[in-house]
């Protein structure tokens, strides 16, 4: 009664309702404030506490002489500075150490930071009731006095309460309301607690009105701290979360793969790549549970990449790679998530995992898994049945490369393999090694079922195809090795069916044949041969020896030709005809005649006597625009003067492609090297060819000697060359003189040179080429 009597008889109603309006803005602030210390980073928790007790003590402060002023007794009053200015520092420390312990993570923290408040309330009131001085007596109720101080601790843990369970953005009108009332039930009991019997006034005593003027001031300076207090609260907390948010976002949309921040198990910020990932809005997402859309998330461990599963919006399941961080630097922490979406990288895994064993153009099965499936056929463990490996060379295939482009021929080559695969049956496998080679495995009852299986393969192989209204179409040609007749091991089994194939491929009457062992001996010879060459050039055991060059008429030694001799290890020799065309066949002659072009020089620049060398060309050297130039290198290397160099071809050898032969002669000759036509009369021996060409010699070749004695043809037929080289002035040398009979009848047909048996015999070095020339027998000749 005496409560709602103090409220509404001695109190400006107008000036109780300013209170209240400041109170509950001060105190919405207040949680506000203790929203963002809550979640303050360590090193700003200070400054929060500070800016929130300034803004709480102020509020209550404010509140409660607004609310005096507003209190009417009817007599003059006065206020005591010490005591006023010591009210407002109480409210201020009280404040702060209510927030600081609300700030707190235990369980009864914001209840006992909110009893703290109603004390430091409690104590501000009654301190600044101790400055408040009347012309009377004041007599208090000791009951209406504790039920002030019960309800200000009361509504203070009440709010404090409400407010430390409240989140972040959650809002603070609740709490806000509590603590207006246990400012305003403090304020009010604490009020009807008093009751005042005034003294009769004096002259020049301090008016009500004067004292409320000077009132009125000091709340306007107080209710502008507040003011600039939570002004700059606000602006502060502004500044940093927009700043926050900015960093944020840019962090998160900057990322390609999907960014999830989780807070207490609510998502607070996602990426528009998750959003897209998930087939969602963004906003259906940020609020929600992470679990609705990765279901294993709890099993994701901190700092390790996780497969995951997220489950999209349209019901798909999208394989994903869940990575994991924990963010501690604010007073609550947070999860930080990406997650990545797997299905390109699954699907590059399964492209590579199809490229590693099938071929690309094609997409055939290629040697790996052709050597995979051979492998389980042969296993002694798998089915162990009789196998048939057919090797297959498709024929005519570079001619559809030269004429019609490799673009053709990829497109030929696809049709092909797409008809082989179609012709294979049950049990049957076909696969591509590369280029224009296949290869083809069956289980066999019968040797003829593979010669079934040959037939299906021709009829797709052969069959033609229209591109771009061209019609392209190749051969065939297979061989056949059986498993286990033929080998016991894969890899004989497979070169077993490769040489059948090369016999297949090299026959005009068949384009299949089978392995036999008996046939394919001169094919193992070839390639054993090859590998011993290469083994002997790279070994250093091949060598030079030299055979002289002689005058016909004076007997003087005119130059030496380099002859290349094959040492083996035993320290027998293979003759150059045995192994030059194997050479040729297999590519070796390059290195081959590279190593004697630059040995035979090398050792000519360093005889004492400078007498000319001829070496050997071979076709596939001329074939090589670069020739001219590994000569100018060799001689320069070397330092013989290229009048000393003579490079012998035959005619043969300009025939595949003339024009450019001529060419790289040429090209040759100016360097100063002399060219010579070597075994003329046994190759077209076209006359065209002496015309196009200047040659500086003509050797004429050794079958010609050796037919001398029994057929006069041979005799007819070295004059009539001697005349046209004396025609053309081109000197001519006759190879292969090894009788007496024979270097008269060349001396008496006004032959240049000789070289042969009779004049020397080759040798390693020059000195023993000169030695073994025979003495007497130019005399004899003449």
């Amino acid at each position: 009664m005496r409560f709602a009597l103090c409220l509404t008889q001695e109190h400006n109603l107008w000036l109780v309702g300013l209170a209240a309006v400041i109170c509950l803005l001060g105190s919405h602030i207040t949680f506000r404030l203790l929203q963002r210390l809550r979640h303050a980073e360590e090193g700003t928790r200070v400054a929060w506490t500070f800016m929130g007790a300034v803004a709480t003590g102020a509020t209550i402060w404010c509140t409660h002489f607004v609310a005096m002023i507003a209190y009417q007794p009817g007599i003059p009053v006065e206020y005591e500075p010490i005591l006023t200015g010591a009210s407002l520092g109480l409210a201020i420390l009280g404040s702060a150490l209510a927030l600081w312990v609300a700030n707190h993570d235990f369980r009864a923290a914001g209840a006992l930071g909110g009893m703290i408040f109603g004390l430091a309330v409690t104590a501000m009131h009654y301190t600044g009731m101790q400055a408040f001085a009347v012309r009377g007596v004041i007599f208090w109720s000791a009951h209406y006095v504790a039920a002030s101080i019960a309800g200000a601790v009361l509504f203070g843990a009440l709010a404090f309460h409400r407010g430390h369970a409240a989140g972040r953005r959650d809002p603070v009108w609740a709490p806000a309301a509590l603590m207006v009332l246990c400012i305003i039930i403090l304020h009010f009991t604490a009020m009807a607690a008093i009751e005042i019997v005034p003294f009769a006034p004096r002259d020049g005593e301090l008016t009500a009105s004067a004292a409320n003027l000077a009132m009125a001031f000091a709340v306007t300076g107080v209710g502008l701290l507040i003011l600039g207090t939570a002004l700059c609260s606000h602006a502060l907390e502004a500044q940093s979360l927009a700043q926050a948010r900015r960093r944020l976002v840019e962090l998160l949309e900057g990322s390609v793969d999907g960014m999830i921040v989780e807070q207490d198990g609510h998502i607070v910020a996602t990426n528009a790549a998750f959003a897209s990932l998930a087939g969602v809005d963004h906003d259906e997402i940020v609020g929600g549970a992470l679990s609705k859309w990765l279901p294993d998330i709890d099993r994701v461990p901190i700092g390790a990449l996780t497969q995951a599963t997220l489950a999209a919006g349209d019901q798909r399941s999208i394989p994903v790679e869940v990575a994991l961080r924990k963010d501690d630097q604010q007073a609550r922490p947070s999860m930080i998530y990406a997650v990545r979406d797997l299905r390109p990288r699954l699907a590059q895994e399964r492209r590579i995992a199809h490229l590693a064993r099938n071929d690309s153009l094609t997409g055939l099965p290629n040697r790996a898994s052709f050597l995979e499936w051979l492998t389980r056929q042969t296993d002694e463990n798998g089915p162990c049945a009789p196998l048939a490996l057919l090797s297959i060379d498709l024929d005519r295939f570079k001619e559809v490369n030269d004429v019609h482009g490799h673009a053709a021929g990829d497109q030929l080559l696809i049709t092909i393999a797409e008809r082989m695969k179609a012709a294979i049956r049950p049990g049957e496998f076909v696969a591509r090694l590369g280029g224009d080679e296949f290869v083809a495995l069956m289980t066999l009852q019968e040797r003829e079922d593979a010669l079934e299986l040959v037939d299906r393969l021709r009829d797709a192989v052969t069959a033609p195809v229209d591109l771009d209204g061209n019609q392209l179409s190749c051969g065939l040609s297979a061989g056949v090795a059986l498993w286990p007749q033929d080998a016991r091991e894969i890899s004989s089994l497979i070169n077993n069916a490769d040489l059948a194939m090369y016999r297949a491929k090299a026959s005009l009457t068949t384009d299949v044949c089978f392995y036999e062992e008996a046939m394919d001996k001169a094919v193992r010879a070839r390639r054993r041969m090859v590998q011993e060459l290469r083994e002997a050039l790279d070994q250093g055991h091949l060598c030079i020896h030299w055979q002289v060059q002689t005058a016909v008429r004076t007997g003087d030694i005119t130059g030496y030709e380099a002859l290349v001799r094959w040492i083996r290890d035993d320290g027998t020799t293979t003759s150059p005809e045995e192994f030059i065309p194997i050479a040729e066949q297999s590519g070796l002659i390059l290195p081959i005649g590279e190593w004697v072009l630059r040995t035979a020089c090398a050792e000519a620049a360093g005889w004492r006597e400078p007498h000319k060398i001829a070496v050997n060309l071979s076709p596939v050297q001329l074939g090589h625009v670069d020739l001219p130039r590994l000569i100018h290198q060799i001689l320069l290397e070397t330092g013989l003067p290229p009048s000393r160099l003579e490079l012998e071809i035959t005619e043969t050898a300009m025939i595949a492609d003339f024009d450019r032969t001529t060419h790289v002669l040429r090209q040759i000759k100016a360097l100063g090297v002399a060219v010579a036509m070597d075994d003329f009369g046994t190759g077209y021996s076209s006359l065209s060819t002496l015309r196009a060409f200047p040659f500086d010699k003509i050797k004429l070749d050794r079958s010609f000697m050796t037919e001398l004695d029994g057929a006069p043809q041979s005799a007819a037929i070295i004059r009539a060359v001697l005349a046209l080289g004396s025609s053309l002035d081109i000197p001519v040398l006759a190879e292969g003189v090894e009788t007496h009979d024979q270097l008269v009848f060349l001396r008496e047909q006004g032959c240049d040179e000789a070289q042969g048996y009779l004049l020397g015999r080759p040798h390693p070095t020059v000195e023993g080429a000169k030695s073994s020339r025979p003495v007497g027998i130019w005399h004899d000749a003449a």
